[in-house]
């Protein structure tokens, strides 16, 4: 893995820049490893980001020779197959299904196809509570925002942008290609939950086809 740049975010904070996303999940990953075996200092939260992870709730003392530690770690790849994956059910009748089958290469009927076949790793959360970034497309398959964002997408809509998929978790403006829907009521943010998200960094997620429901 390339090295990585480890900086301070605060009095017990730090925040480790990598050069790509996929370093950043390999670090993520190496980190919870670490931590759950006891070869971690006491960290309160440890959150991925695209190509960063940041590490805070450090005690102040602890935060430079963790620093100097970090800096030098190599993270492998983090497995693929671990854990156990979350099904999601999808309908694939998004508006951008034909944008998307042209960007591909493809016939329209493919698309949900190619996407479903894929088993995909949240990378890191953000945008909305609970609206978790999934790679596993390979780059051929990255497509590019709209050039015009809808002003309302959704909950459940299923979309793809860049080398991300995601599940809108609730309604809002977005620039995402939208493929298909979530049918039922599974819900991907509540608080009253633990945890409250569905989707949480490093989960493995799987898209099961949901044809003719609703």
């Amino acid at each position: 893995m390339s090295a990585v740049r480890v900086l301070p975010a605060g009095p017990g904070a730090l925040l480790v820049e990598l050069a790509s996303g996929e370093s950043a999940e390999a670090f993520h990953a190496e980190l919870l490893r670490r931590r759950a075996d006891g070869g971690l200092p006491a960290v309160r939260e440890i959150v991925p980001g695209a190509t960063t992870v940041l590490l805070d709730g450090i005690e102040p003392r602890a935060v430079a020779g963790l620093a100097r530690r970090l800096a030098s770690w190599e993270a492998p790849p983090p497995r693929r197959d671990a854990g156990e994956a979350v099904e999601i059910p999808v309908v694939y009748d998004g508006p951008d299904l034909a944008d998307v089958a042209g960007a591909w290469g493809v016939p329209v009927a493919d698309v949900p196809r190619i996407h479903a076949r894929t088993e995909f790793r949240v990378a890191f959360c953000g945008f909305a509570p609970g609206f978790g970034y999934l790679t596993g497309l390979p780059e051929h398959l990255r497509v590019p925002r709209r050039a015009t964002p809808r002003t309302r997408v959704p909950a459940g809509a299923l979309a793809l942008a860049g080398p991300y998929t995601g599940v809108y978790p609730r309604p809002s403006p977005g620039g995402w290609q939208l493929i298909g829907r979530m049918p039922g009521p599974e819900v991907l943010w509540d608080p009253g939950r633990e945890p409250a998200a569905l989707l949480g960094p490093g989960s493995r997620v799987r898209f099961v086809t949901a044809e003719g429901a609703g």
